[in-house]
């Protein structure tokens, strides 16, 4: 279903894509859009429990894609270095595949979870943070991303020429 990565010798582990994808703070979130386009939008998220978090309007380019296909990738990428005399750049990325689904309304239980773990990676766990989600999750839809598929490149240093 998915198609190994070309240069295994610079795959990261699970357990290392991972905690990766955890630290990031933005990704593009790439969906089939309008017309069946892609549509790739660089966004704030939070992953725990090995599903990736959202959140957005209540309506929107994002949200339509989601909803008439759920299939959707996730890319994080940085620690980037260009070496000019090589030609080249040193990197970490990682991309997830998934399903995603906006969460209803109905599910509290999953959305406070998922504004709960994007709040928090971002802001100080305290009761400021706590009141802004309560007084804005109602008008906030929330992005699940159940990961299916997670690989991770990097191309470490090298010891640079001339």
């Amino acid at each position: 279903m998915f198609r190994e990565m070309r240069r295994s010798d610079r795959a990261l582990t699970l357990d290392e894509a991972k905690a990766y994808l955890e630290k990031q703070e933005y990704g593009v979130l790439s969906v089939l859009g309008d017309d069946d386009y892609p549509y790739g939008v660089p966004i704030s998220y939070a992953f725990a429990n090995d599903c990736i978090y959202i959140h957005g309007f209540l309506d929107g380019h994002k949200i339509d894609a989601v909803r008439k296909n759920p299939k959707v990738c996730f890319t994080v990428a940085g620690d980037t270095e260009v070496l000019p005399v090589e030609v080249s750049i040193n990197y970490t990325s990682v991309v997830a595949f998934g399903l995603a689904e906006v969460l209803p309304m109905e599910d509290e239980a999953g959305r406070q979870e998922a504004f709960e773990a994007i709040a928090f990676k971002y802001c100080p766990r305290d009761e400021n943070t706590i009141r802004y989600i309560d007084n804005n999750k109602a008008k906030t839809n929330v992005i699940r991303i159940r990961v299916e598929k997670i690989t991770g490149k990097k191309r470490p240093g090298k010891p640079r020429i001339g």
